[in-house]
């Protein structure tokens, strides 16, 4: 059989150049025909091998593979909505004057003349007024006990925990009747040890930040502290209340003013430096990890990231989001899923179509979580000129040794 270019099949299907046998049966040309996909380079599953991933069956062995529309992008939206502090913590009161285990107070007691109770030639001269009228006397700065109780001089043992200033004043002058003359009792709060909040984390410096009526708020605590130590957009600020936890990024906290609540005694402030990342992959423009702020990245803005689709290998018809999704999210949809990771997370492939232009309207919404990873498969024409190229680098150096030969 003669071939176009010089070439021709014998009897034997031995191919010829021009009158010469090159040694290559057409069994190595079939074999290659077959094995050509396998040997075929690839930069991860085709977009089939992700498709079959769902058909186990509603079994352990079976991974979700969802289609991006708007419904599925409006749940991710209202799932993944952060949490606010005004709605979790309440904006919060000022705090009070209130007498708190291991406040410090300063007590000074007034005697009208003639005075003997505190002694007639004692008092302190920042308290007593005129010799003529009264005589006060103030005492050693007390602390108040983990009973909730300080020891003052013929007045005894005082529970104070709970009262206010004004209100350990009347007791005072209230057990000094019938012991003093007119006796008459200032009480200060000079320290306030439970009304402080505690600021760690990624703060220029921690420390307890004493509270005051005036009602600190977050932004004032944490200014007071020297500020963050990394940028605004990608700190995450949490603050710890009673045993619940929430957590705001900081840019939310400063852009919304209803956020910026007043803290309470007890609280922990941590500021975190949250290093939020996704991993691109396959005919992207770039194959490596991406960082984003905490405020939150679209799929729109991922791909931007990410340099975009490769025009020369891409299947906009096969772009992947690969996840372990919270199954609170799922919760409803008829979808396979397979055995959750000891964290409690559900992997979920999420199928995205660019092909369809409606898909980029979903896309500045869709969101990106840490940890995704943004998979573009190749086109099939990608994978055939692969398998081309594979054949090319085969035959060639045969008809290449076969044309030099005498």
């Amino acid at each position: 059989m003669q071939l176009r270019g010089g070439f021709a099949l014998d009897s034997e299907g031995v191919l010829n150049f021009r009158g010469r046998t090159l040694r290559c049966a057409l069994l190595l040309g079939v074999t290659l025909t077959i094995g050509g996909c396998a040997l075929a380079p690839l930069s991860g599953p085709t977009s089939a091998a992700i498709g079959d991933a769902s058909r186990e069956g509603f079994d352990q062995s079976s991974i979700a593979v969802i289609d991006v529309s708007n419904d599925i992008a409006r749940r991710l939206v209202e799932h993944g909505r952060p949490q606010m502090f005004a709605d979790v913590l309440g904006e919060g009161q000022p705090v009070g004057t209130v007498i708190g285990k291991g406040d410090t107070l300063d007590i000074s007691i007034w005697e009208a003349p003639p005075a003997t109770l505190f002694g007639s030639g004692g008092g302190d001269s920042r308290v007593t007024s005129s010799a003529s009228t009264a005589r006060g006397t103030s005492l050693p700065e007390q602390m108040v006990d983990e009973g909730g109780r300080v020891v003052i001089p013929f007045v005894g043992s005082l529970a104070v925990v709970g009262l206010t200033p004004k209100q350990v004043e009347q007791q005072i002058v209230s057990r000094l009747a019938g012991k003093a003359h007119q006796p008459q009792a200032l009480v200060r709060l000079t320290g306030n040890a439970n009304r402080t909040v505690t600021v760690v984390g990624e703060v220029t410096n921690s420390s307890r930040v004493p509270l005051s009526p005036r009602g600190e708020r977050l932004l004032d605590v944490l200014a007071s502290v020297g500020g963050t130590r990394q940028q605004v957009t990608k700190t995450t600020v949490q603050i710890t209340r009673d045993g619940t936890v929430a957590s705001m990024p900081m840019e939310a906290v400063i852009r919304d003013p209803r956020q910026n609540i007043r803290l309470q005694p007890g609280d922990v402030v941590t500021a975190l430096f949250q290093p939020f990342s996704f991993t691109a992959l396959g005919a992207t423009g770039r194959n490596e990890e991406v960082l984003f702020e905490a405020s939150g990245l679209t799929l729109s803005q991922a791909l931007g990231r990410a340099a975009g689709l490769q025009d020369a290998r891409a299947n906009a018809k096969g772009v992947f989001l690969f996840r372990l999704e919270d199954p609170a999210a799922l919760a409803g949809l008829q979808v396979p899923v397979g055995p959750p990771t000891p964290d409690g997370k559900i992997p979920v492939i999420y199928r995205i179509n660019l092909r369809d232009p409606r898909t980029l309207f979903v896309a500045q919404s869709f969101p990106i979580r840490d940890r995704d990873v943004l998979y573009v498969t190749n086109a099939p024409i990608a994978d055939v000129q692969k398998f081309v190229n594979v054949i090319y680098s085969s035959i060639l150096p045969i008809a290449t040794a076969a044309t030099v030969s005498p």
